[in-house]
């Protein structure tokens, strides 16, 4: 056989390129103006602009002057730092209230000390957040530095709406990087949200629920109303009064947005409604397992046939009360394992010596070691989808805001345990923490739930950047977006229809009964007559 002439390869490989070309959408480097959130909302965002900077795309962050994690320089992105009015963080202090009161017993005086530190807490956040969009649009040349930038989308986190304010302000497409809106779940707002099966974030209910269960999603619901409608509402319809012409709302911001990237899949969540403008990308931070850095994989193999058992408490839970850290080092020096555990506050006295206490621990990779047998965490959204990544079954101990929800997504599959500190001990963690050592189903259905989340088209991660990318493109995606919006509530629910129905339906019956009415009294006078 002849080989095939040089010009011809060459034709061939051209043609292929142009056919894999005209299969991918191009898009050319975005200018993406980006407000976040601290902490380990930032933790999430930064994950995401890594990949867009590395796919060619400009960013500019804008952040706090006294940020915690947000640095003011970085290879990244450009920043731009504007100062708030903050002089501490309100989070720490809400931390320790929250365990405090947690640890004091399950009860409804409990459940109403939560909820009033939790809008304590957070109107003091929002009023931050608030108060910096304000100075940021209050300076005429900051504002229009922003929009000579000619920026093409804002990418922003919606557990404040400070970045949709400014997005509207500027006339600019919003792109969000979601979990939560200032309260509750996101789907609330913008998908149908039947109570009688989607549960309240707070409300530790699950999607079957009972009469008496959905009695209280009802009220936890109507907590998540009032926090929105009268605690946060105020504070960013006085920024929508102010600086969007028109106006606007918490609700109508959010509405708005273009994109939703949710943190989130339906591997993780129960299964509910949702619109076409939503882009699920669970787990969207996980990747496989890195080596370890020596001295750690020596610790870790030192373990031999027992395995390791990992604990943190995520990026703000420094440490947990002194008596119970006791009783978990307590717990921990009694087991065959070895103990990775973070942990920033006094060492215990009671510390084994099978336990190393770190300030900071390499978690993805540590997750996706195969001598890794159990993580005990606080349940933060990051924490729990990289269990389900690497398959390790999770002993919860839930602090605040959404964690216990998230932990109760995994022990309603049978693939971890929750903890309550109001029954924290020493007696009730070992039994737990046996219980998911130990016992094969805890790890056979986390491992079931890794290979479910891993079974995709496409990566959680191409899915977000084609996303922000397609918003780049068209320039905005209003047509994902639902007329339902615009409707009054009695419209969107057919009431003025059935009430119209309802009305010819009962004229036609009282017309028909009319009639009846008359042919009888005719037939009565005409019977009357004949016999007269």
């Amino acid at each position: 056989m002849e080989s095939m002439p040089v010009q011809r390869v060459c034709g061939v490989l051209v043609l292929l390129g142009v056919c894999l070309v005209s299969f991918t959408p191009c898009c050319d480097g975005g200018n993406i103006l980006v407000f976040p959130l601290d902490w380990s909302h930032w933790i999430n965002m930064k994950i995401l602009l890594v990949e867009l900077h590395t796919r060619g795309h400009n960013i500019t962050v804008i952040r706090p002057s006294n940020s915690w994690y947000i640095d003011e320089k970085s290879p990244l992105y450009t920043s731009i730092s504007f100062p708030t009015k903050e002089t501490e963080t309100p989070i720490d202090d809400y931390i320790k209230k929250n365990i405090m009161v947690q640890r004091e017993g399950a009860s409804l005086i409990t459940i109403l000390k939560l909820i009033q530190n939790l809008f304590a807490v957070l109107f003091e956040i929002h009023t931050i957040w608030v108060d910096m969009i304000g100075n940021i649009l209050d300076d005429k040349n900051a504002v229009q530095s922003l929009l000579d930038a000619k920026y093409d989308l804002v990418l922003t986190d919606p557990a404040t709406v400070a970045g949709l304010v400014l997005a509207k302000h500027l006339k600019l497409p919003s792109v969000l990087n979601v979990r939560w809106i200032p309260a509750g779940d996101g789907h609330y707002v913008i998908a149908p949200s039947p109570l009688s099966y989607v549960p309240s974030l707070g409300s530790g209910l699950t999607d079957k629920m009972t009469f008496i269960q959905r009695v209280k999603n009802f009220f936890y619901h109507g907590v998540i109303e009032y926090q929105q409608r009268f605690v946060l509402g105020p504070r960013y319809e006085s920024l929508c009064d102010k600086y969007v012409e028109g106006g606007c709302s918490v609700t109508s911001l959010l509405q708005d947005a273009d994109i939703w990237l949710f943190r989130s899949d339906f591997v993780f969540d129960f299964p509910r409604p949702t619109m076409p403008n939503v882009v699920y990308m669970g787990g969207f931070q996980c990747k496989p397992a890195q080596p370890l850095p020596a001295d750690l994989e020596d610790f870790v193999q030192s373990a031999g046939e027992h395995g390791v058992i990992i604990m943190s408490l995520g990026s703000v839970v420094d440490a947990l009360p002194e008596d119970l850290a006791d009783a978990f080092a307590r717990v921990f020096a009694k087991m065959p394992q070895k103990v990775i555990w973070k942990h920033k506050g006094k060492t215990p006295s009671t510390l084994g010596n099978n336990t190393l206490m770190v300030d900071w621990m390499p978690q993805k990779d540590l997750l996706g070691h195969p001598q890794t047998k159990a993580f005990v965490a606080h349940g933060g959204t990051n924490g729990v989808q990289e269990a389900i990544y690497h398959g390790v079954p999770v002993l919860g101990i839930p602090v605040f805001f959404d964690q216990y929800d998230n932990l109760l997504r995994l022990q309603e599959r049978g693939a971890g345990k929750i903890l309550d500190l109001a029954y924290a001990n020493e007696q009730s963690f070992e039994q737990m923490l046996k219980e998911v050592l130990y016992q094969d189903s805890y790890r056979q259905n986390i491992q079931r739930l890794s290979r479910l989340h891993r079974d995709q088209p496409l990566a959680p991660m191409d899915q977000a950047v084609f996303w922000v990318e397609y918003v780049i493109r068209h320039k905005g995606a209003p047509h994902l977006r639902t007329e339902a919006y615009k409707m009054p509530w009695y419209s969107y629910h057919s009431l003025d229809v059935l009430l119209v129905l309802m009305t010819a339906v009962t004229v036609l019956l009282l017309s028909a009964l009319a009639v009846l009415r008359f042919l009888c009294c005719r037939r009565r006078r005409k019977s009357k007559t004949k016999q007269h």
